[in-house]
Parts: C-alpha cells; structure tokens; sequence
C-alpha cells in the first residue's frame, strides 16, 4: 500500500493581503496626519509669537511712552535688575542696530536690537530674564530689527519682527496670515537663506520657494 505525501503549500489569501494593505494604509495615513498636525502646530506658534510680540510692544509704549530698547529711563526703573542689567536707550524715537544682523546673547545688551527683548522681559510683557533672542518653533531667533533703507529689502522702512530659519510652507503661510503672501511687497517681507539671514538684503522675487532641498527663509513683519 502505498503512502503518498502531499506537499501542503502555505501562504497569504488575498483576504488576508487586502486586510494587510488596509492596515498599512492606515499608519500611513496617521503618520502623514500626525506630521501635518504637528506643522500646523508650529505655524500657530508662529502666529502667536506674532500678536504677542506686538500687543508687548504697544503696552510698552502705553505704559512708559517710550519705545522699548530705545527707552531712555530704562536703567532707572530697573535699578536691581539681575545680570544683565537694565540699559538705556538714547531715546531718539529709533531702535539702533549693528552694522550687521547679528544675535543677541543672553548677556549682549547693546545695541538697541538686542536691548528691546530685554526691556519687554523687565517689564514682565514677555516672559525671560535676559537680553537673548527668543527662539521661534522651527528653531531660528525672533528679532526686532529697524529698517531705514527706502529700497525693497526683506525689511519694510520701521520697526520690523522678523522670524529666522523658517521653512518656505511656514514662510508662506505667516506672510499670508498677516499680509499678501508675496515676500516682496507688503508689510511682511522674506529673504530666503540659511539659518537667521540678513534680512537687509533685496527679496526674493515674487514667490515662496518649496523644493527638495531644505529653503529656508527669515521673514520680518512692520511693527
């Protein structure tokens, strides 16, 4: 009598494929929700940072007459201040800068640029307890610079908050938030460059740039 031993070939029914694939899917579309939530997280901070900035600056104003960095009282009011200590400003209506776009340290409290932050965090507008820059979401500094150039620069002629190292998605949307969406014309400007880049230099066309390579750009808003 003879045994014959069949070869039972074991294996994924399509049932079982599509119930695979359904799954997949699924994570996949989590994660792409997950990231889309988190960017759009990061754009609100933004937009926060904006309104918190400037209504700061205002109350300053209201509550001093005096424009902060540039305020000549300042080191009288704040006489026990801890390092570093109160500076004034020359009270000349303007918030000086350096010659060039540089960051302020957590002990830097010249020149003006860098004296502003300083100013609103005494007066307990914003929140901190020295001179640095402030850090924005994407990781770039949040400046106050002013702009006396008449030409179309990434600055508007004034008083501007720019935002340094922001991807062009949030670049763009910023921009729209609070203006046209076009960094070259408005009262928000972009330059695009890495990391914090001088924003006094001439904007980049009429568009905000997404590619491949990571863009980067800092866009400044009129105060």
């Amino acid at each position: 009598m003879w045994n014959h031993n069949k070869n039972h070939q074991s294996g994924f029914t399509l049932v079982e494929l599509a119930i695979v694939l359904v799954i997949i899917g699924l994570l996949l579309g989590g994660v792409l929700k997950g990231q889309e939530m988190i960017e759009n997280g990061k754009i609100k901070n933004l937009q926060n940072d904006v309104k918190g900035v400037t209504a700061a600056y205002y109350a300053y104003r209201d509550r001093y007459n005096a424009i902060p960095g540039d305020d000549l009282r300042a080191a009288a009011r704040w006489t026990t201040a801890t390092a570093p200590v109160a500076t004034s400003g020359d009270g000349n209506g303007i918030v000086g800068v350096a010659g060039t776009w540089t960051q302020c340290g957590p002990t830097v409290i010249t020149p003006e640029t860098c004296t502003f932050m300083h100013h609103l965090r005494l007066s307990g507008l914003i929140t901190g307890i020295n001179s640095a820059d402030p850090t924005n979401a994407y990781g770039g500094g949040i400046r106050v610079e002013q702009s006396n150039a008449a030409a179309n620069t990434g600055m508007v002629v004034g008083l501007n908050l720019c935002f340094g190292s922001l991807p062009s998605k949030a670049a763009e949307a910023i921009d729209a938030s609070f203006d046209d969406g076009n960094p070259a014309t408005g009262n928000v400007r972009g330059v695009q460059g890495t990391n914090n880049f001088d924003p006094n230099t001439t904007a980049t066309g009429t568009n905000y740039i997404e590619s491949t390579a990571v863009t980067t750009y800092t866009v400044c808003k009129l105060l």
